[in-house]
């Protein structure tokens, strides 16, 4: 094995990613703070509008927000109480919860999206070329492949993949 060290060029790409995982989320924090919401918020809220009639089963619901069903149930609850989310006994299966969005909750993602959008545009997708877009997308493939090898969450950062159309 070579040596376990990150060599000049390996330390800063480390370094700037690191640096990128840590300040990326409180941009999108501060962006999503005027509409009330979390990161996890908004990503739970979209979750659920792009869902079959707005619901899920809370168990599917924390996979596909990479998320513990006890802070999923802590989060819903915080929606539910606000009128966004309301959740239900799966009629399948009365021993598992369904989250569906309310109206409510649908117009607050519609009212946060464009802000969302602009931010993940302005402080990723313009700072980069059609080169680095398609590089990103393929870098980010080879490190999800690492982190997620059984594909668990490959339903979520795939779905927007051009090839699956």
């Amino acid at each position: 094995m070579d040596s376990p060290w990150l060599d000049d060029k390996q330390l800063a790409a480390w370094v700037r990613l690191a640096a990128v995982v840590e300040l990326l989320p409180g941009v999108l924090e501060r962006q999503l703070r005027d509409a009330g919401l979390t990161h996890y918020d908004y990503f739970v809220l979209a979750m659920l509008s792009e869902a079959p009639e707005r619901t899920l089963r809370m168990t599917e619901l924390a996979r596909q927000t990479n998320a513990t069903l006890p802070r999923l149930s802590h989060v819903a609850q915080r929606l539910e109480d606000r009128g966004l989310v309301e959740r239900f006994p799966c009629p399948q299966d009365k021993r598992a919860t369904n989250a569906r969005l309310t109206d409510a909750g649908l117009a607050k993602v519609e009212e946060a999206a464009p802000g969302h959008a602009a931010t993940v545009r302005t402080h990723v997708i313009d700072a980069l070329s059609p080169q680095q877009i398609k590089q990103l997308a393929e870098i980010a493939e080879a490190i999800l492949r690492r982190l997620d090898p059984n594909g668990a969450m490959s339903g979520v950062y795939n779905r927007y993949d051009p090839a699956a159309d």
